[in-house]
């Protein structure tokens, strides 16, 4: 039986030669259906899981095909649904491009490097949609001179509403293009691409063979207890990508997997792509364990080496379950994928178990002795205590009778009854200090008994007018109001009335400030 190589199917002997280098020398299904009908120029269309090559299956045919180009007018064109996909296929053309210069194109980092690298003449760009649209704006690039397009993940792009996009940018391109586009699916909006940009393709369909590929576990597992039992599993396993359905979920579960001892970083789209790409190399390094990520990292993202996929919370689709899983058993390595639900959640998981294809396996309590050990097992200098739900459950509020602090014992009862007029401890008069002491001591020295007497007696005289006065008693004399200022004026005038004087009358006393200018009428 002969051996299929990449030379057999027609692959430029530079192209064989950096696969070889990197370790690639026998072609996956996918790659070898689809390699000599895209070299010979035929449009393509392709269905196949997540994790099946396709990078190398269009990128063998575009680098052998595509030609240098002028500043701003690249030749080939791949577009992809997110900046990791574009990053990541970017890097694999580059690794078998040879003389060919590559440049991908996303939003969220600095984009006049970008224009910098158009102008200076790139000859494959793979972009995603936005930025791509944001350049032809600003006329930095010009799609009229491609020659080799590819829609990568085009089912991803109809899910995040890039298909306007899409046809906006191929619209733009060369009539006489070749285009290639691969999908998990190939029905739907997809088959509207395929029938308006394609010209009697050529379709190969691969379907997912999950044989001793991938080890799938369904486990009933209530929220509370969830990120211990994650932690044990990521402990057992090894490279673990977890999957939870909101970002800030994301955020949470990896903060709380490092609260129990293993190395997380979190991965969505509120994530700058500065720290997204620094994530993933640490996830490649090894430095992080568990890459905590939304659905916005179940497609498109090749992470090599990954031995578990654990689905923190339930996805929303069978389609959702197949590429988050398809994270892990690749390139022919066996994988374990973990599904935690809850009770109430056994109809829906049902439905996803038919639609992904794995109706047979049961939903069972978790068992994670049962998981294959990971390579770490091996080197690990010490067993770590492995995360309970007791160390990661929620902290009782302060007002919680657990935190409560202990009420002091009551004190023996003695023999002897106290006598209801003993009195206790708290009514005996405390002894005064030696300062209150010497200030009371003072003020007894201070003055004499009969000086106190008449101060006493004063005192009391005192407060007897003002009590008077205020309660308008016949022994102190009635409370006479004070009047008013005119009628203490008229009382005055009076007055000197009686004694035969001239009255005097009393100016109104002015502020000090000028008098206004009188204002002449005019007739």
């Amino acid at each position: 039986m002969t051996t299929t190589t990449f030379a057999s199917l027609g692959a430029p002997d530079s192209v064989v030669a950096a696969l070889a280098s990197r370790g690639i020398t026998e072609p996956f299904p996918i790659q070898a259906a689809t390699i000599p009908p895209a070299l010979e120029g035929r449009d393509l269309s392709g269905k196949a899981p997540t994790g099946s090559g396709k990078t190398i299956a269009f990128g063998v045919p575009m680098v052998a095909r595509v030609t240098r180009s002028a500043p701003k007018k690249p030749h080939g064109l791949v577009l992809a649904p997110t900046r990791e996909l574009a990053i990541q296929v970017s890097e694999e053309l580059d690794a078998i491009s040879g003389e060919l210069r590559v440049l991908a194109v996303y939003g969220g980092a600095n984009i006049e490097p970008q224009i910098k690298r158009l102008r200076a003449g790139v000859d494959i760009v793979v972009a995603t949609p936005g930025r791509l649209i944001d350049l032809l704006d600003r006329d930095c690039i010009r799609l009229d001179a491609v020659t080799f397009a590819v829609v990568d993940e085009a089912d991803r792009m109809a899910d995040m509403g890039f298909l306007p996009d899409v046809k906006r940018i191929l619209d733009q391109t060369r009539d006489d293009r070749q285009t290639v586009l691969f999908s998990a699916t190939l029905d739907g909006a997809i088959d509207t691409l395929v029938q308006r940009y394609q010209r009697n393709p050529v379709v190969h369909e691969l379907e997912e063979d999950r044989s001793g590929e991938i080890v799938h576990h369904f486990w009933l597992a209530p929220r509370p207890e969830r990120v211990a039992l994650t932690a044990q599993i990521v402990d057992r396993l090894g490279p673990t990508v977890v999957f939870c359905r909101t970002k800030h979920g994301s955020d949470r579960v990896a903060r709380q997997l490092g609260n129990a001892g293993v190395k997380a970083a979190a991965i969505h789209g509120n994530r700058s792509q500065n720290q997204r790409e620094r994530a993933l190399e640490a996830f490649h390094r090894g430095e992080v364990q568990a890459l905590v990520a939304t659905d916005v990292a179940a497609r498109g993202i090749h992470v090599d080496g990954v031995l578990g996929v654990v689905h923190f919370d339930l996805p929303h689709d069978e389609k959702d379950y197949i590429h988050r899983s398809g994270r892990t058993g690749r390139a022919g390595m066996t994988g374990t994928v973990v599904t935690l639900i809850d009770a109430n959640q056994r109809k829906d998981t049902v439905k996803i178990k038919k639609g992904a294809g794995v109706g047979d396996v049961e939903i069972t309590e978790p068992d994670v002795a049962s998981l294959p050990e990971g390579p770490q097992q091996a080197f690990r200098p010490k067993p770590r205590r492995k995360a309970t739900v007791k160390d990661l459950a929620p902290r009782p509020p302060a007002n919680s009778p657990s935190r409560a602090k202990p009420k002091a014992k009551p004190q023996a009862k003695t023999d002897r009854h106290r006598d209801w007029d003993e009195p206790t401890e708290r009514s005996k008069p405390k002894p005064k200090s030696a300062s209150r002491q010497n200030r009371a001591d003072r003020r007894e020295r201070q003055f004499t008994d009969e000086e106190r007497a008449a101060r006493a007696a004063a005192n009391e005289q005192r407060e007897a007018r003002e009590g008077g006065r205020r309660t308008g008693s016949p022994s102190a004399g009635p409370a006479k109001p004070r009047q008013s200022g005119a009628a203490r004026r008229k009382a005055k005038r009076d007055q000197q009335v009686a004694a035969g004087e001239a009255p005097t009358r009393s100016k109104k006393r002015r502020s000090g400030k000028p008098r206004p200018p009188a204002k002449h009428r005019t007739r």
